[in-house]
């Protein structure tokens, strides 16, 4: 039997199942992404620009159009509390950080390599971007400065912070899903004992320990934490990564990663066509859905947690419910999918198609934005 939530989001369709375009680009979009307020929405583009619209009711405004890059915008994403912050990332090597309020770049950072994927920490500190090269760049975003990067041996696709900011995940071309954690410890102090100086963390909840900074040594509660005097929080903005797990995720490459609002699980998308949904805590795979045909390219939650977006090459948008793997909706799409967008707050979804302009005209891309899940008398 259907859950309510089923019953409710279907009778909520029925009347809102309209979809809209925007014109955004002159060229395919290949990211967007709205702002943690859910005013704004951002599109970045192989036209080398950004654009951001602003939602009205049931319609897309555009405000601005950004201009700096050099090379096409793979992606981008908004600061995880400020509305008003989004950062872009290149194949020109550099990544570009945006005021809404100005319209102006605010900081630009060069990088090593062509840039294809970034993601903001959820405490809003760090900005990682990966390039063609599988090196991942974490940058001080109140800096701007590049403050350590990592050099993989494998196929590095999308990366992503889970919502407690203290584990890092990529997934990559084996199929599997990379876990780091973060050691980096929040505050540094003195013993009692010796006055050394000492950086003090939490390996979890149960078990903590003292960093001696002289000797290289991590210690356990035999340490004493009784013993550490004046302790004063340091603001760390970058992370020191330790790799804890691989996860054989899927047979083939796995390609895009995103994490549930609620932080109660985490979805990938593979070449293999699969959608696999994963429990944080556990790190467990507690279901997959398999209803397209084609590898899996872009994926979204609902603000909720409770819907999961997922699309491909395949004409249409699967929408399904997380708790059962149910088809919920499927919004029909005229060309293949490169990303999708759940609203911060309202069933309401931004994607964007390989779409060509003009029945004459087969090769001249669109480069519009859409919007799913208007009320269909709008």
């Amino acid at each position: 039997m259907a859950s309510r939530y089923y019953q409710e989001m279907q009778e909520s369709f029925r009347s809102n199942n309209k979809s809209r375009e925007f014109p955004a680009h002159t060229a395919k979009v290949h990211s967007v992404a709205w702002s943690c307020d859910g005013r704004r929405l951002a599109s970045g583009s192989f036209d080398k620009t950004a654009s951001v619209f602003v939602l009205e009711k049931d319609r897309l405004v555009k405000e601005n159009n950004y201009r700096g890059h050099s090379d096409s915008v793979d992606q981008l994403c908004w600061h995880p509390t400020n509305p008003d912050l989004f950062v872009t990332a290149s194949g020109d090597k550099t990544i570009r950080i945006w005021d809404v309020r100005t319209t102006k770049c605010i900081a630009t950072v060069n990088t090593k390599g062509e840039n294809i994927n970034i993601c903001w920490s959820p405490d809003g500190q760090t900005i990682a971007v990966g390039n063609k090269d599988d090196v991942v760049t974490f940058i001080d975003a109140k800096t701007h400065r590049s403050r350590a990067e990592e050099q993989f041996k494998f196929e590095v696709n999308e990366i992503s912070w889970n919502n407690d900011n203290d584990m890092f995940f990529l997934t990559n071309g084996n199929g599997c899903i990379n876990v780091l954690r973060d050691l980096l410890p929040p505050f540094r102090s003195r013993t009692a004992e010796s006055g050394d100086l000492v950086e003090c963390f939490a390996l979890s909840e149960e078990e903590q320990a003292v960093y001696h900074m002289q000797s290289g040594e991590v210690r356990g509660r035999d340490v004493g934490l009784d013993q550490v005097l004046d302790v004063s929080w340091t603001p760390y903005s970058y992370p020191e990564l330790k790799p804890i797990q691989s996860i054989n995720a899927h047979p083939s490459n796995c390609i895009c990663i995103k994490f549930d609002p609620t932080g109660k699980y985490f979805a990938t998308g593979s070449a293999d066509a699969l959608v696999s949904l994963w429990n944080v805590e556990e790190l467990v795979c507690v279901r997959c859905f398999s209803r397209l045909d084609w590898p899996v390219r872009t994926l979204s939650f609902s603000h909720d947690g409770k819907m999961l977006a997922s699309a491909s090459e395949d004409h249409f948008i699967d929408i399904a419910e997380v708790e059962t793997g149910e088809k919920l909706w499927e919004v029909q799409c005229d060309s293949p999918t490169f990303t999708v967008a759940w609203h911060p707050k309202r069933p309401l979804l931004a994607y964007a198609c390989d779409d060509k302009e003009g029945k004459y005209d087969n090769n001249r891309e669109a480069g519009t934005v859409k919007l799913f899940g208007l009320p269909n008398d709008s």
